[in-house]
């Protein structure tokens, strides 16, 4: 890997999608450590500021244990390397086979919210056209799907911020729900400085994280609701903003829909009610939403949720009740606030607004929309009969793996590629989607390390990293950013792009499968065109010279000036067609069953500070290794004082009662999957839930003992509600610690 220029290239971090804008410039010749060296540049959302991933992101370039030739498993299990023709012509030859005697949607296709627009956008063509298949999803469905419905059937649109990030400098009050941004986007806390100032910061989560400390010193208000309660809480919320008289009833007339029926659902949840629920008393409840609606009235009010409210079987009726809250206070596309969900993948936003999604065409168009398939039709040049119909969403999608047809069932996806996902240890019940890697005929994976999943692989492509390619980023406030190529990659290493445009020739897929950067990103411009997401009106030339647009940003008529974006998205109208925002009732939750377990604790998983998604990327960086090498469970100390457990100690952490493998091959009864951690004691955190990230692999995955129940509307797993058993463990000394966690499950031919 080289250079390309000596002057610094401007681009953006690889990682969360604030997408912080950053400079590489090559280090001196003859210097040690990575090829390039990051700056953090002055930009909206980071103002020069990068947090610890960002500022290491580029040791990852020249990591010893990058991929760089194709490697294809061989009869005596074995991972070697092979030629790009022989690797392509498998691939193809595997997805005919699998077709030929299954169907097309035998073949199945799992992206990822960090890959370019470009590569997003042609990996849901290549899907649909060059394989035929409707099976295709992403890993955004365990971020991002249920902010998005719930902004769907609220909005009619959905962009995770709909202004620009540093409108929130002018609030006074911002309610922040279940995202711990200290940590996962340090550079964001910036733009709380001004709630904080004012005593306006309101923080709701079970745990005292980095984000809640900030509420310390008159900052603002720490709320702490039970496990499986902040429907609850924000139900009550909304009641004392009705029954107290708070709300904007000539913003409600004027912009929205659906206020009796809210009303309604809301009159059950009195304050005292809801701190029998919640835990979080009565008196607070009435200031908080009190401090809400004076802010709206009188200064500048932000509601902002994440997946800790997001990532639940009831999530995207949970995130409803926060738009409605927001609503009945008047925020939504007013000058005096606003509501909006902060986007986790570099690229969750754009990578789900063009094609990836089971149900979705590009611009963010319905798949089942007579009119939008005939748009894409005339793009792509089809018949509109050669796009498929919806798929199914992800975890729907992992559960089919190699399961036979039934009388009940169609048979499920017998070869699979992954591009930009770690599904071994990201995806629920981790256990069950490795049966079910292992139970295909043939898995593809294309990534820059071998990673868990492509440890398991029959086929591995290396593809290239962020800061060798050319393409367009779209961050949480739907602003289009440039990610510009700033060293050359390895020799043997090909785009995504380069992959399916040999592919699709080999399948003799009808349409183009362009591999350079622009020319798809052209393509992606008309296929965007009229949609929800329309980025017709920007260009790389545009983006080159002003660093980035908002969308939607339609392409200007002749002679007229060109579009300015929209940073804006709700100042005047909703998506809805007749301009009004929709109110929507939302049913109670049904609570957690109270099950008398000795060492039951409610768990919730979510990330660190020095790590990113699967751990991938961050478990190789030795800076971000040494400061979290190993999973730690966050327990409160009264709770181990009750089962022996000491600081630092091995604990075993278990569901509470076991559950079915959800229709995946393999045996009805499966070992119950355990995790293995040591205990962290802190009494930030409630006593009845403990906490464990998700970024370790192994027998330190935290989804080994998550649920694949899920969002009936947005398909969203059940992320933060498992019941656990936590018990104390024995740990041999010779291995415990991070080698065994790396290494202790193994890989697909290794245990045959």
């Amino acid at each position: 890997m080289t250079p390309r220029t000596q002057a610094p290239a401007a681009t953006h971090c690889p990682y969360c999608a604030l997408q912080c804008a950053m400079s590489l410039s090559p280090t001196a010749s003859g210097a040690s450590g990575p090829a390039l060296k990051v700056a953090g540049r002055d930009f909206p959302t980071n103002r020069g500021g990068l947090c610890r991933k960002g500022w290491t992101a580029a040791e990852l370039l020249t990591h010893p244990e990058r991929l760089i030739e194709p490697l294809l498993r061989g009869d005596d299990g074995e991972l070697r390397p092979v030629s790009w023709d022989v690797a392509l012509e498998r691939a193809a030859a595997e997805v005919r086979k699998a077709q030929a005697a299954h169907g097309p949607d035998a073949v199945g296709v799992f992206g990822g919210g960090g890959l370019t627009n470009e590569k997003a956008y042609l990996l849901g063509k290549f899907a649909r056209l060059a394989l035929g298949t409707s099976r295709i999803d992403y890993n955004g469905r365990f971020c991002m799907s249920s902010a998005a419905a719930a902004g769907n059937r609220a909005f009619g649109v959905d962009r995770g911020l709909p202004f620009p990030v540093e409108d929130l400098g002018a609030a006074d009050t911002i309610l922040l729900l279940g995202s711990n941004v200290a940590e996962t986007m340090p550079p964001f806390v910036q733009h709380l400085a001004g709630a904080r100032a004012a005593g306006g910061l309101i923080v709701v989560d079970p745990r005292r994280s980095a984000t809640a400390a900030l509420t310390a010193d008159g900052a603002g208000t720490h709320l702490a609701p039970a496990p499986h309660t902040d429907l609850i809480l924000l139900l009550g919320l909304a009641h004392v903003v009705l029954n107290d008289g708070l709300l904007d009833r000539s913003y409600l007339a004027r912009r929205t829909e659906g206020l009796e029926s809210v009303a309604r659902s809301v009159a059950p949840w009195w304050p005292e009610r809801v701190q029998a629920a919640t835990g979080v008393p009565a008196t607070l409840l009435r200031e908080t939403a009190g401090r809400l609606a004076q802010s709206a009235r009188t200064g500048s009010c932000y509601i902002l949720t994440g997946r800790g409210i997001e990532q639940h079987a009831d999530g995207t009726d949970t995130v409803t009740a926060a738009i409605n809250l927001a609503l009945l206070l008047g925020l939504p596309g007013s000058a005096r606030g606003g509501y909006g969900t902060l986007t986790g993948q570099g690229n969750g936003q754009g990578g789900r607004e063009h094609g990836q999604k089971s149900d979705q065409l590009p611009g963010y168009r319905k798949i089942t929309d007579a009119g939008a398939r005939a748009h894409m039709a005339r793009v792509w040049g089809v018949p509109e009969a050669a796009i498929p119909g919806p798929g199914v969403p992800a975890v729907e999608l992992l559960a089919s793996l190699g399961r036979p047809a039934s009388p009940e069932k169609p048979g499920g996806v017998r070869c699979l590629f992954v591009h930009g996902a770690n599904v071994v240890v990201s995806a629920p019940d981790v256990t069950a989607v490795r049966e079910g890697l292992r139970a295909l005929d043939f898995l593809v994976v294309c990534d820059f390390f071998l990673s868990e999943t492509a440890r398991e692989a029959d086929l591995v492509l290396p593809v290239l990293q962020w800061a060798e390619e050319e393409g367009t980023m779209t961050n949480l406030e739907g602003r289009v950013l440039r990610r510009r190529r700033a060293v050359d990659p390895p020799a043997g290493a090909r785009s995504e792009l380069w992959i399916m445009h040999r592919l699709a020739a080999l399948l003799d897929a009808p349409s183009s499968f362009p591999d350079d950067p622009e020319t798809v990103f052209e393509e992606l411009r008309l296929a965007s065109a009229g949609g929800l997401a329309d980025y017709s009106g920007i260009t790389y030339a545009r983006l080159d010279a002003g660093e980035a647009l908002h969308w939607p940003c339609p392409d200007a008529a002749p002679g007229a000036p060109p579009h300015a974006g929209t940073p804006r998205l709700f100042a005047e109208r909703f998506a809805h067609p007749d301009g009004r925002a929709r109110l929507v009732a939302v049913r109670t939750p049904a609570p957690l069953p109270a099950v008398p377990t000795a060492g039951a604790f409610t768990l919730a998983t979510g990330r660190l500070l020095e790590h990113y998604q699967s751990g991938a990327q961050t478990r190789r960086v030795a800076a971000l290794t040494a400061a979290q090498p190993e999973v730690r469970l966050s327990l409160h100390p009264a709770a181990a004082a009750q089962l022996g457990i000491a600081d630092g100690a091995w604990v075993r952490v278990r569901r509470e009662r076991a559950v079915a493998g959800a229709g995946l091959p393999g045996p009805s009864a499966r070992p119950e999957p355990v995790v293995l951690a040591r205990a962290e004691l802190t009494s930030g955190i409630r006593p009845d839930t403990v906490f464990l990230p998700f970024h370790f692999p192994g027998l330190a995955a935290a989804n080994r003992v998550t649920e694949q129940r899920t969002d009936p509307i947005s398909g969203m797993p059940e992320f933060k509600t498992t019941r656990v058993v936590v018990e104390p463990a024995v740990v041999e000394p010779a291995v415990a610690g991070p080698p065994l966690l790396a290494s202790a499950v193994p890989s697909h031919r290794e245990e045959q």
